[in-house]
């Protein structure tokens, strides 16, 4: 199972030290339930591959922005990397440095850049040259000089979901090389900002790691080309977006391997290296933890249902995405094809479709596996239904990140 942190003792699953079905028991379901050492130790391989390279790991905040998590990482020393003002809002309430954020994305509002620049952010990705002049209009109000580099589009394939593909001229991210160089070269006119970096981001859930050393040889001879034109580029944002393991035939890549890759090719050329990973730190990190409510027999298959819907899991029915989806306690059993569904109204409402599942029973406990990414940050209350609870765990030990939400909590803040 396409898992790290988990495993399991005499049949049952379970997470570091933690019982699976010990957690459900105290949590209920649906839950999403992290290993915090896995965390830990996919970040300390980025950094460990880069200890020879002046570097940071900004974690991508987008793909879980849970407290918890957040707090764990920011006690680790990293930075993070945020694509709105109420992720670095996340941040500064889980402990993070505001000097070791970069913000990203291509459509940051007037206000959201106001809020960044007062709690001083230390690095901003601008996407166009419409943000990059609003952006120095504000800090030239605020009397900072932020650091800032654009976001160039290699035009490079990442053989990715489209959804989640940005490296190509066809997508609304970044700015074609040719058309950032020339902005570059009128620097002057963006005073007070200091456009000291070059930033790249192709595209998310990449398994082919050499289209990330394809754009970088593009983005390296613009920092070369800028440079013999007197430009002071010192800083690389290589963004992230290594893949991981969803399937049992996937074959994850080494984050070692790749960072030291990147280390190997960066020595001596005088830049500090920005990686932004998120999925490759959480993904295989967390579960979805769910129980079984009936089974409905069809012609061609059964029907599982289940108490976690596309409003606790929006990945299958947005991405048509494949989770690994087994019983927390296993059993000798036959299989089935069967679809397991949720409850929410819709006929996209699926976990799983056509999947050869354990003959499972009602009450029994499932695990949808590598949902620590792009899980509950994509969660809604759509057919008013509340969202799930998140646990970390931590060796034998686990709590609550993130009570499960009441009905009360769906109508905060309405007024008949």
């Amino acid at each position: 199972m396409p898992l790290s942190g988990f495993e399991r003792r005499h049949g049952e699953l379970y997470c570091e030290g933690a019982s699976l079905s010990a957690i459900a028991e105290k949590a209920d379901t649906p839950t999403y339930v992290y290993s915090g050492t896995t965390i830990l130790d996919n970040y300390r391989s980025y950094a460990a591959a880069l200890s020879t390279l002046p570097h940071e790991i900004h974690y991508a905040v987008k793909a879980n922005s849970s407290l918890g998590i957040l707090a764990l990482l920011a006690r680790e020393g990293a930075g993070f990397d945020i694509v709105s003002g109420g992720e670095l809002f996340r941040v500064l309430q889980a402990g993070g440095d505001p000097a070791r954020v970069v913000f990203s994305g291509v459509g940051k509002t007037r206000q959201e850049l106001v809020y960044a620049l007062e709690q001083g952010t230390g690095w901003f990705n601008c996407e166009s040259e419409a943000e990059l002049r609003l952006l120095a209009e504000l800090a030239s109000d605020a009397g900072a000089a932020p650091s800032v580099a654009l976001r160039v589009n290699p035009n490079v394939d990442a053989q990715t979901h489209p959804y989640i593909a940005t490296g190509l001229s066809a997508h609304k991210f970044g700015i074609d090389i040719a058309e950032a160089e020339r902005i570059y070269r009128r620097a002057d006119e963006f005073a007070p900002l200091r456009l000291e970096g070059v930033s790249c981001h192709i595209g998310s859930q990449i398994f082919n790691t050499q289209a990330f050393f394809d754009a970088l040889d593009l983005v390296l001879a613009l920092i070369e080309r800028l440079r013999d034109d007197g430009a002071n580029i010192t800083q690389l944002d290589l963004g992230g977006g290594l893949g991981v393991a969803y399937k049992p035939s996937d074959t994850t890549p080494v984050i070692a391997d790749y960072a030291s890759r990147l280390a190997a090719l960066l020595q001596g050329r005088g830049l500090k290296l920005t990686l932004e990973p998120g999925r490759s730190i959480v993904g295989q990190a967390g579960v979805l933890l769910t129980r079984v409510l009936y089974r409905k027999p069809a012609a061609t298959k059964t029907f599982i249902v289940v108490d976690a819907a596309m409003n606790d899991l929006l990945r299958p029915a947005l991405y048509q995405a494949h989770h690994e989806i087994v019983p927390v306690i296993d059993r000798q059993r036959p299989n089935l094809r069967a679809d397991v569904v949720g409850p929410v109204c819709e006929s996209g409402d699926f976990l799983a479709k056509d999947r050869d599942m354990p003959d499972v029973q009602p009450g029994e406990l499932l695990a949808a596996a590598t949902a620590g990414a792009y899980g509950f940050v994509l969660a809604s209350n759509y057919n008013a239904r509340p969202r799930a609870a998140e646990v970390l765990v931590e060796g034998d030990r686990w709590r609550i990140i993130r009570d499960r939400e009441s009905l009360d909590d769906l109508i905060r803040g309405e007024r008949t």
